[in-house]
């Protein structure tokens, strides 16, 4: 069940309804635990076992952990997680590339495979499984013993297949309280839902017709148009998700549940390291606490220090997906930021100016490092850079359709001046809100151009494939 689908805008008004009548706490979770099997189990009902599967395996070893304080529970559980996430992610990459190598080698190895539909949302459920185990070991939380409690907070619907990726300290011990959602959770979550749609279907969605044709048939098209491409996927990839995590944010608030932020304008960043502070802050987090930390973090020599952000980032394209290109976009994104270190460009420089080129620089390195994310397939990837580089592949670049081209760019602009608004003149932002004219009347703004620029065809999240 999509959130841009007419079913979850018939289920999700129904469920919030009953959320806001019960006053039975054990009633509440139960029937959102419900609920939240039901959503899940839409895509692919088989694959509701596989996320019971993990809860169980889960919850039985937290007691496990709580009790005997033993680390080989932890690694046997974190194990059977990952084998799972293996299993139906990376299997078939792994055989695929085994294979080839043996090819160079003169050796034909094929290894048959069941077809596989991979589970929606496993990397995040699986991450918030993992994050809550070494939790628990590490004595940060209790474990939980709440059978009914641990299971919704593991697959509570908002967050349960694009995060994001939650905290038993922060969720599960809400999930324990009982509490009236006020009229402020409720206009905050609508409004945040509100924003979160804009950027799914009026910039994100609008975005993805100019890019799909570009990307689709690189070869197709010269070097300007697959710039505009790359540029536009830049917003297109950050609306798409930024768009997932505030409709999740927003449904949970109206549920009276609070969920941590997941973006805060990262394309103002004057660094990737800063960038990534700023996207995606739910899985920085955790690729800190669980791998950057037990990796020896920065608390090392400097070398250690540098090969340990490397190979978080190395880690973190190996979850976004089974294929070279995500691994490689990983590998850039850990060798820009070990580059700043050694240079110490990780930080913004005093002058107002230079920060203003720091951005545009690290802009510009995200959107290069987006090419390999985006492309199809590796050789995509290569044909692209070929052509940018290459002066003969210079002209007018391609407009498939002037009113898709002007949508995008009105959509991109009112996106970078609330970005902006937000970052830098937090009391402009004030001063529009204080009114309640002023913000209903954005509010109407904001729905009218959704109906007047949106893109309704159920298009997915981008990253529902992780």
């Amino acid at each position: 069940m999509l959130f841009n689908s007419l079913p979850f805008l018939l289920f999700f008004p129904v469920v919030c309804a009953v959320v806001w009548l019960l006053k039975d706490l054990r009633a509440r979770n139960i029937f959102l635990l419900v609920a939240s099997y039901f959503f899940y189990m839409n895509w692919e009902a088989k694959y509701g076992l596989l996320l019971a599967f993990c809860s169980i395996v889960t919850y039985v070893s937290g007691l496990l952990i709580a009790k005997h304080q033993k680390k080989s529970y932890l690694v046997g559980a974190i194990a059977i997680l990952a084998a799972v996430l293996f299993f139906f992610k990376y299997l078939g990459f792994a055989a695929e590339t085994v294979a080839s190598f043996m090819a160079t080698v003169g050796v034909k190895f094929i290894v048959p495979l069941p077809k596989i539909l991979l589970p929606v949302g496993i990397s995040f459920y699986t991450f918030q499984a993992i994050g809550y185990l070494v939790d628990v070991y590490k004595k940060k939380i209790s474990a939980e013993r709440n059978f009914i409690d641990f299971t919704l907070f593991i697959s509570f619907f908002p967050q349960l297949v694009a995060g994001p990726i939650e905290r038993a300290g922060n969720l599960l011990a809400q999930m324990k309280e009982l509490h009236p959602v006020s009229y402020e959770d409720a206009a905050t979550g609508a409004r945040q839902m509100l924003w979160g749609y804009f950027l799914k279907l009026a910039v994100a969605d609008r975005l993805a017709l100019y890019n799909n044709l570009v990307f689709n048939m690189p070869g197709e098209h010269n070097a300007p148009t697959l710039i505009l491409a790359i540029i536009f996927f830049s917003i297109q990839i950050y609306c798409d998700f930024a768009g997932y995590s505030l409709i999740a944010i927003g449904c949970s608030r109206m549920m009276g549940f609070k969920l941590m932020k997941n973006f805060d304008s990262p394309y103002f960043s004057c660094s990737i390291s800063e960038f990534w502070r700023r996207w995606h802050i739910s899985l920085s987090k955790w690729l800190k606490d669980y791998i950057y930390i037990p990796l020896g973090g920065n608390r090392c020599n400097p070398l250690r220090h540098k090969v340990n952000i490397f190979l978080t980032f190395l880690i973190s394209g190996i979850w976004h997906g089974a294929n070279w290109t995500f691994i490689i976009w990983g590998m850039l994104h850990g060798a820009f930021q070990v580059f700043e270190k050694i240079t110490g460009l990780d930080k913004p420089l005093g002058n107002r100016g230079l920060r203003i080129i720091q951005r545009l620089v690290t802009f510009g390195l995200a959107a290069f490092a987006w090419i390999f994310f985006r492309a199809n397939s590796l050789p995509d990837a290569l044909l692209i850079l070929g052509k940018i580089f290459n002066i003969h592949e210079y002209g007018m670049p391609f407009i498939d359709n002037i009113s898709t081209m002007a949508f995008s760019f009105i959509a991109i602009l009112i996106l970078l001046s609330k970005d902006f608004i937000d970052s830098f003149i937090p009391k402009f932002k004030c001063w529009l809100l204080a009114s309640t004219i002023r913000r209903y009347v954005i509010y109407l703004a904001i729905g009218t151009w959704i109906l007047i620029a949106g893109v309704f065809d159920n298009g997915q999240f981008i990253y529902f494939q992780f």
